[in-house]
């Protein structure tokens, strides 16, 4: 698959749909596609399905076209299925995915075997975004387009500090700050910027956090009660697993947020050698060398103690 008009030939309708719990790159490619195909190709009738995306993604051209629920009615020549890696990580159109043929799955995730009839999967991109860009026409792409694909690229680069930046990234946003946009406020605006009470929950993770393995791991622990304090969602806990990470002398953190009594949603980031995705695989999850995440059940403590564990086997190994 080397360009998005190969893929359209024939095609008079399809659906876009992204992961459960979209992040930055999971919402910039799937209204980046869309706005792509509004702009170039008419005459297919292109929908989005997302969970609803968060207030700070609100600049994006057309984001309150995306449709928050699947119509078991409606029906599409395609799917495609962006920043996906597994058919449990379907979001709102998981349904639709079951009784679809013709599916295209663009992703970046290591874990990710071919969720598609067709797929483009490159685990050394930084992010989905930057696969999908590889196959527009950059003189058809929009500003506002241009914009949404910077969003992804800039959130699942941490604004190009991760380790899947490379060269190949920045000439990819480069072009894209060529077409005008406000590359410093989509940024501040989306990456950045927090609520008071959001650096409040920081703060006080931050304050409880615990090192382990002689200062190689850090550990922040956040539950329902605390959110509800606050008046969080899981929406809000984007940005702390960072903050962990960034602690002096620490190679990985670990960062849970309570989903249900005794179930908790773990995020996981190293910094140079360690392979977080294959410590989230052993627990049901997935995603990239340096960021990946998992749902595992008990206590805090047994959860923190299996994970602990299988991190230090890779420490041993270094």
């Amino acid at each position: 698959m080397n360009s998005l008009d190969e893929v359209l030939d024939g095609v008079k309708s399809a659906a876009i749909a992204g992961h459960v719990n979209p992040d930055g790159d999971c919402i910039g490619s799937c209204m980046g596609l869309y706005l792509y195909m509004k702009d170039n190709f008419p005459a297919v009738h292109v929908d989005v399905y997302l969970e609803k995306p968060g207030d700070e993604f609100l600049f994006i051209r057309d984001i309150d076209c995306v449709e928050t629920e699947y119509d078991s009615g409606s029906d599409y020549d395609l799917m495609f299925l962006l920043d996906v890696s597994s058919s449990d990580r379907i979001g709102v159109a998981a349904s639709l995915y079951e009784c679809m043929d013709n599916t295209v799955c663009l992703d970046h995730h290591v874990t990710n075997k071919g969720l598609g009839r067709m797929n483009r999967i490159l685990p050394k991109a930084s992010s989905t975004c930057e696969v999908l860009y590889e196959i527009l026409d950059d003189k058809k792409i929009s500003k506002a387009c241009a914009e949404a694909l910077y969003t992804g690229i800039v959130h699942d680069t941490g604004v190009f500090q991760y380790t899947n930046t490379s060269p190949a990234t920045m000439r990819a946003a480069a072009n894209l700050m060529e077409k005008g946009i406000p590359f410093s406020d989509i940024v501040d605006r989306s990456f950045y910027q927090k609520s008071y009470a959001q650096n409040q929950l920081l703060g006080r993770t931050l304050m409880e956090s615990i090192l382990l393995l002689d200062g190689s791991c850090i550990a922040g622990v956040v539950r329902q009660k605390e959110m509800e304090f606050y008046g969080l969602t899981s929406r809000d806990m984007d940005g702390i697993v960072s903050q962990l990470r960034n602690t002096k002398g620490v190679e990985v953190a670990i960062f849970l947020y309570e989903k249900d009594s005794c179930q908790f949603k773990v995020s996981l980031r190293s910094k140079s050698y360690v392979d977080v995705s294959k410590i989230a695989s052993l627990f049901g999850g997935g995603g990239h060398a340096k960021a990946a995440g998992c749902i595992m059940h008990g206590t805090p403590y047994d959860v923190i103690c299996n994970l602990a564990s299988q991190i230090e086997i890779q420490l041993k190994e270094v």
